[in-house]
């Protein structure tokens, strides 16, 4: 059995769907290069899922590739060559497969790792608009669209991910975004309650405030967009750094008990006393339209995991998860991540809204924005009018990786 017939465990529930020719799909990437997001999405539809050459696959295939920038680690030229998978030299190339009309059935947009500059909120400048806009004028041209999915958040600028969402409303294609995070292996197997009202909610990452307080805020808006009402927008947000982040804690009894409980699930947790083990302490604080107040931690020294621990109204103890991440290689939250993604290509339907990711690309922004500003707390009108209602079902995997590394039935 071939990766083109094979049709993954995770994907059962699709069996329908499955009797129909895998989906194409055109890859347009910044750099590919080892243990990028492009190594680590892109080769699971190359190499499997485990990336050893041997099932499961995804069912979709790669059949051609556009790539930015070419470092001197690049893959892509011998992974197109080992897989037979075609090098575009423009992104309109790629999704015409040579010709000047869209010929693919859906598009991955890796925007993630290469040579750009930052800007003066220390916002990595990656093209991700730029390139959507390329993939959507291809759409325009060709009178019809297919699904995209975009990695991380949509754009360093809330004004661009508010568009990239607009167009897709506009062009009628189905769009799914964001982080590995809320649907990596937790531990345990819980979500939030769909539909119960939340009062409080914290999460607790690492590493630096543009890279890792996306997947940080996306973790905890995965959580916080099932409470009672759907999610209702942001009213303010705020950034605040070394003392100024521990006396947040100290201040506000409703964040140090959650912060408590987030970290007692950290499966990585350095021990020792955190305000010493933690150079420069930052919380992005986030107060939501229908009164949720919310704080989402990067405490790099303290762990190397995600934690998220919500008050849920008429539950004596926070409901909390660890977001476990695999380090090291196949890296398998990436593949819950493609399993998901796999749902849209091969229904049409994202699993979860692209609007969980527009909101938190739009936070991180207005809370580097006020680190900028001096740590200014600042009122985000743009954001109080985002409102959607996430499916009750849940998207992580439910299981993870065997001593081998390998996956196990997600």
């Amino acid at each position: 059995m071939n990766r083109r017939t094979f049709c993954g465990t995770s994907l059962a529930a699709l069996a329908p769907a499955a009797q129909a020719a895998p989906k194409k799909i055109a890859a347009i990437i910044t750099e590919y290069r080892p243990n990028s997001h492009a190594d680590v999405v892109i080769g699971k539809y190359l190499e499997g899922y485990n990336q050893d050459d041997q099932p499961p696959y995804p069912r979709s295939k790669i059949v051609s590739m556009f790539t930015e920038q070419v470092p001197k680690a690049d893959m892509s030229r011998e992974r197109a060559k080992k897989y037979g998978v075609p090098v575009y030299r423009t992104v309109s190339e790629a999704l015409g497969l040579g010709g000047d009309k869209l010929a693919v059935d859906g598009v991955l947009l890796i925007g993630e790792h290469g040579d750009y500059p930052s800007n003066d909120k220390e916002q990595k400048l990656y093209p991700r608009f730029e390139m959507f806009l390329k993939i959507t004028d291809v759409f325009r041209q060709s009178g019809r669209s297919v699904p995209v999915f975009n990695d991380k958040h949509l754009s360093w600028s809330w004004r661009q991910a508010k568009r990239m969402v607009e167009i897709s409303r506009e062009l009628k294609f189905p769009m799914l975004a964001g982080s590995s995070a809320p649907v990596a292996f937790r531990e345990p197997a819980v979500d939030a309650p769909w539909g119960a009202r939340q009062n409080h909610a914290v999460a607790i990452s690492y590493s630096g405030l543009d890279i890792y307080g996306f997947h940080v805020l996306e973790a905890l808006q995965a959580m916080t967009e099932r409470r009672k009402g759907g999610e209702t927008g942001v009213k303010s947000v705020q950034c605040l750094e070394k003392q100024a982040c521990w006396d947040f804690v100290d201040n506000n009894a409703w964040a140090k008990r959650l912060f408590d409980e987030a970290l007692s699930r950290s499966g990585k947790r350095k021990p020792g006393n955190p305000k010493d083990l933690v150079r420069t302490p930052a919380v992005f604080a986030i107060d939501y339209v229908d009164g949720l107040k919310a704080a989402a931690f990067l405490l790099t020294g303290l762990v190397e995991d995600f934690t998220v621990a919500v008050d849920v109204e008429g539950q004596a103890k926070p409901v909390s998860t660890l977001m476990n991440l695999q380090h090291g290689r196949p890296h398998h939250h990436f593949g819950c991540l493609v399993k998901n993604i796999e749902i849209m290509f091969e229904t049409g339907q994202p699993p979860y809204p692209v609007e969980r990711t527009m909101l938190t690309s739009g936070i991180l922004d207005f809370a580097l924005e006020s680190r900028f500003q001096g740590y200014k707390k600042l009122d985000t009108p743009e954001l109080a009018r985002v409102r959607y209602q996430t499916p009750n079902a849940s998207s992580f995997c439910t299981k993870g990786w065997d001593a081998n590394g390998k996956r196990l039935d997600m």
